[in-house]
């Protein structure tokens, strides 16, 4: 393996114009120049003709622009460090928002690591954000370009080591933990497109359970779709969401796996941090796990009815759950209903009813404010009588295309209201919840 920090040529996807961002005369122009200037393609394309006319080369200008529109983008993951990374499409894509890399360089810490192997370092945000508290890090990235980004974007940190190689051929003797992010995405020359088979990755699943087997404290940061049957059974499985997105799901080994966790959601929203976690495996996998038809109460229904029986022991609540994604993901919504005293709308519905609104960004709260048969007609005639002109609608269950559903049922406007509309099934009956969202519980 060679060290990306060496003098030599970079080359790069020709789709995609990096290699003269790295010259002299390209960080110089990057420098007078901020990412607002390429925010848009139409001020991309402003910018290139300008710089095209003041004679600066074709090839030059082309990767000069492209960096500062990834830049635009890249604040939504890095802030303000974006403004001076080198970037490609396709490590942006996979890189870790800081926040969460914080996380995972926590977990590092307080695993007593001092140096991490960074296996599949990217673009270099986990090294970076590891280095932050004082870990050694040594970067290993197989494409060339990506390691030359990660070499200047870690820059700042002298206690990160970046070397162009193979993961599975790296020298990880002088390391006491290790942190891989295998590359789910693959480049075309129409841009990235991601693989789904966990063996398709690079380095595959099958290597990095091999790798776990040595008994290091071990951290894999995976796409959130990876299949529950797929995670190994040594292994603590972490759904992460931030700020309402499902962003991955890390698997922890050894040292850095907790006691008694198997399965875990935890929620990063602006300043509020949630987690819910099981000693059990997916309720799929593992018949001590908690599923919702078995341990939540279901709201009992009559075939004959157009809507519900209200029961004694199972009833709609004053308000509407909503589970934040990596609970979904995690296989966690039953845990939270417990957690919620709720009750469980359809045992494979991710809804929940209760009478106290959520205090954590693991659910949004709704207040239910009307229920009724989803008729066509029927919503058309509430919208107007409410004189609702502004409309959110959620769905789940039934194949409804909101954005359609919404002009239908606005029409021209009706007034200055605004109204959420939950469509949903109950068994095989569709059903609308009219709500309003409960200040504070939104993830």
């Amino acid at each position: 393996m060679a060290s990306s920090k060496k003098e030599g040529s970079i080359t790069s996807n020709p789709a995609e114009p990096v290699a003269a961002a790295f010259t002299p005369e390209g960080q110089e122009l990057l420098s007078q120049l901020t990412p607002d200037q390429a925010a848009t393609k139409k001020l991309a394309t402003e910018l290139t003709l300008s710089l095209r006319k003041a004679g600066h080369p074709a090839g030059l200008v082309s990767a000069v622009v492209h960096q500062l529109a990834l830049r635009f983008k890249a604040r939504a993951k890095f802030g303000p460090f974006a403004e001076r990374m080198i970037l490609t499409q396709a490590g942006l894509e996979q890189a870790t928002r800081l926040p969460v890399a914080a996380r995972h360089a926590g977990r590092m810490r307080d695993a007593g690591v001092g140096h991490v192997a960074d296996l599949g370092c990217g673009l270099g945000a986990d090294a970076m954000a590891m280095a932050a508290l004082g870990i050694d890090v040594t970067a290993v990235e197989a494409d060339e370009v990506t390691a030359a980004a990660a070499t200047v974007n870690t820059a700042p940190f002298p206690n990160v080591t970046v070397v162009h190689g193979l993961a599975e051929e790296a020298d990880i003797s002088a390391a006491d933990a290790v942190w891989m992010d295998p590359a789910r995405r693959e480049t075309t020359t129409s841009g990235t497109r991601r693989r789904w088979n966990p063996e398709a990755f690079s380095p595959p699943l099958s290597f990095v359970e091999t790798l776990a087997d040595r008994g290091l404290p071990m951290g894999v940061k995976l796409g959130p779709g990876i299949p529950h049957e797929s995670i190994p059974e040594t292994a603590e499985a972490q759904w992460v969401e931030h700020n309402g997105s499902v962003v991955e799901a890390t698997l922890w080994f050894n040292e850095a796996r907790r006691a008694q966790v198997r399965r875990a959601a935890l929620v990063l929203k602006d300043d509020q941090t949630a987690e819910l976690t099981s000693s059990a495996a997916h309720p799929d996998l593992d018949s001590d796990a908690l599923a919702l038809g078995e341990d939540v109460p279901i709201i009992e229904t009559d075939s004959n009815l157009s809507l519900p029986v209200l029961s004694d022991t199972a009833t709609y609540g004053t308000y509407l759950h909503e589970p934040a994604g990596a609970v979904i993901r995690a296989g966690l919504v039953a845990d939270l209903a417990v957690q919620l005293e709720a009750t469980g709308l359809d045992p494979h519905i991710a809804y929940l009813t209760g009478d106290t609104a959520s205090a954590t960004p693991l659910a949004n709260s709704y207040r239910i404010d009307m229920v009724m048969p989803y008729k066509i007609k029927a919503l058309r005639s509430w919208v107007r009588d409410n004189r609702i002109g502004q409309l959110t609608i959620k769905k789940r269950g039934l194949d409804v295309t909101p954005e359609e559903l919404r002009t239908i049922l606005l029409g021209k406007g009706h007034g200055d209201g605004s109204a959420t509309l939950v469509l949903t099934r109950i068994g095989k009956q569709r059903i609308v919840f009219g709500c309003e969202l409960i200040p504070g519980s939104a993830v």
